[in-house]
């Protein structure tokens, strides 16, 4: 990034560099090309610019890696306009995926586990994925048989809102089973 000084005083303004290459600062020999009212094809840098210039337009290298690079012939600053666009619609579409968590002991009793089930239920109702886990204090890892039952039982119930999307798996202290809502 350059920064720039007004005048040598004042708060410096940082200025961001183009993200693309664009007219003379494309450094390949050929290059292929395409736009609005230009035959797509390989041509020299210098006729790619000379068709570029003819339309009052920029180059602007689209394509780095191929070979020979892409370039399009637009004026850079619509381009640049319509790619911050479709990046906006790209992020608004994206999901995002909550995990709930719910624990348990392995002895939990059953009011317990009625009231941690409704709260389950509820999550995978409103779309969120859940993390059921059973945790083992101290000497209760021999109760661990306990523990899988516990999560089977529970998915078991949930089955008509979610789906188990890992099984029961014993992490370190902790019984941890995964599930996700049906669509």
């Amino acid at each position: 990034m350059a920064i720039r000084r007004k005048g040598g005083r004042g708060p410096a303004r940082v200025i961001k560099e183009d993200q693309h290459k664009i007219n003379d600062k494309i450094d390949a020999k050929e290059v292929r090309v395409v736009g609005e009212g230009i035959e797509p094809g390989v041509y020299p840098i210098a006729k790619a610019l000379e068709l570029a210039e003819e339309q009052g337009l920029d180059l602007v290298m689209i394509s780095e890696k191929a070979i020979p690079p892409v370039c399009r012939v637009v004026e850079y600053k619509k381009f640049l306009y319509e790619q911050k666009k479709k990046e906006k619609e790209l992020k608004a579409k994206q999901q995002k995926v909550v995990v709930k968590e719910i624990r348990f002991g392995p002895q939990t009793d059953d009011h317990d586990y009625e009231f941690k089930r409704r709260h389950a239920r509820s999550f995978l109702e409103e779309g969120s994925k859940l993390k059921a886990y059973v945790f083992f204090k101290g000497r209760s890892i021999i109760f661990k048989d306990q523990g899988e039952i516990l999560l089977l039982r529970l998915a078991q119930e949930l089955e008509d809102v979610g789906k188990v999307e890992q099984m029961p798996k014993l992490e370190g202290k902790r019984m941890i089973m995964m599930m996700g809502p049906k669509k």
